[in-house]
């Protein structure tokens, strides 16, 4: 039987749009659009690095509590408020995917809210980081 785990943070958007955290199925984890408000004080850092190691921060978190991290993510999708925010976004993303390397969308629509500077989405493979990995070159 396919074991499936939702994953709730106790996010009040959560509640109204009726949605998950963090969806695992089997191995394949799908973790929801993630803001940089931290858990603990409720706060959103106004530098978009900042909000993106928060992201992360957050996008980790919610990984571990399924047994996996981000080693394990195979796909990524970014989305930037402001193009001009992009180096910097980027940097710190290079930075904690360096080595894992995962497909990658990136795009500057608007967000939910002005405040949110960056948010990302990730699909994980439980046990991708300890697989067998071939980097090919076109």
């Amino acid at each position: 039987m396919v074991e499936i785990v939702k994953l709730k943070t106790g996010s009040r958007y959560e509640d109204v749009a009726s949605y998950s955290r963090l969806v695992s199925v089997d191995n394949w984890i799908f973790v929801s659009n993630t803001a940089g408000r931290n858990p603990l004080t409720q706060e959103i850092p106004e530098d978009a690095k900042e909000q993106t190691e928060q992201v992360l921060a957050n996008i980790e978190r919610a990984l571990q509590a399924v047994d996996a991290g981000l080693g394990d993510v195979v796909a990524s999708r970014i989305f930037i408020q402001d193009p001009s925010d992009t180096p910097a976004v980027m940097a710190k993303v290079g930075e904690r995917f360096r080595g894992i390397d995962p497909a990658m969308t990136l795009s500057c629509p608007p967000l939910s809210s002005t405040v949110y500077k960056v948010e990302i989405e990730v699909t994980a493979y439980r046990g991708a980081s300890n697989g067998n990995v071939k980097v090919k070159n076109l």
